[in-house]
């Protein structure tokens, strides 16, 4: 008998993704404190998160497949979160001009009913054009959905014309889940999409 598929994320981004898959799911909020650790690297926060949301819906769904995912930029020795406004946009992506940033996304598949958890994070390296000021704010006018994207560029969109290179082995990882992993892990579980 196959499990539901629950998505474990509020995002349109990631349940765009997860559709292209034509399997019913349902999309439900966790509840997880997205608060970084001390010293935590990006990497092992990206995962941490994944696995919280995942496992903040296991009373809810005890019967279930949830997928949590959860994605964190780095660049200059920090995190880049989503901006949140065009203000903020605009003062990350000026920071952000000509460097290369690492996304790390990361993918949990949780077996609720048989505590069994898939864990996988893709890395992804972008690199940034020089911006300047005209180029950000012509993008952030015809752009506004990029304040929901971490580091301010929508790859998937308009945002292309701010990146020079994309190096990914799944460039779906970089919109906010590792599809071609999701897959495997999906198999795995007896689910073919």
């Amino acid at each position: 008998m196959n499990l539901p598929l629950i998505l474990a994320s509020t995002s349109r981004f990631r349940h765009e993704l997860l559709s292209r898959l034509a399997l019913p799911f349902q999309a439900a909020a966790p509840q997880c404190d997205e608060t970084p650790l001390p010293d935590e690297a990006p990497q092992e926060l990206a995962l941490r998160l994944a696995e919280g949301k995942a496992h903040s819906l296991t009373a809810a769904f005890p019967q279930a497949l949830i997928i949590g995912s959860d994605q964190v930029a780095f660049a200059l020795n920090r995190s880049f979160g989503k901006p949140g406004t065009l203000e903020q946009a605009a003062c990350m992506l000026r920071e952000l001009s000509g460097q290369t940033l690492t996304f790390y996304t990361a993918l949990v598949v949780l077996n609720s009913a048989h505590d069994r958890i898939h864990r996988h994070t893709d890395i992804t390296r972008v690199k940034l054009r020089v911006l300047s000021d005209a180029v950000i704010e012509r993008y952030l006018e015809r752009e506004p959905d990029a304040v929901h994207c971490a580091g301010g560029a929508k790859s998937e969109s308009l945002g292309m014309s701010l990146i020079e290179r994309i190096d990914s082995s799944d460039p779906n990882a970089l919109i906010g889940l590792p599809m071609l992993r999701l897959v495997d892990f999906l198999l795995e579980e007896g689910i073919t999409p």
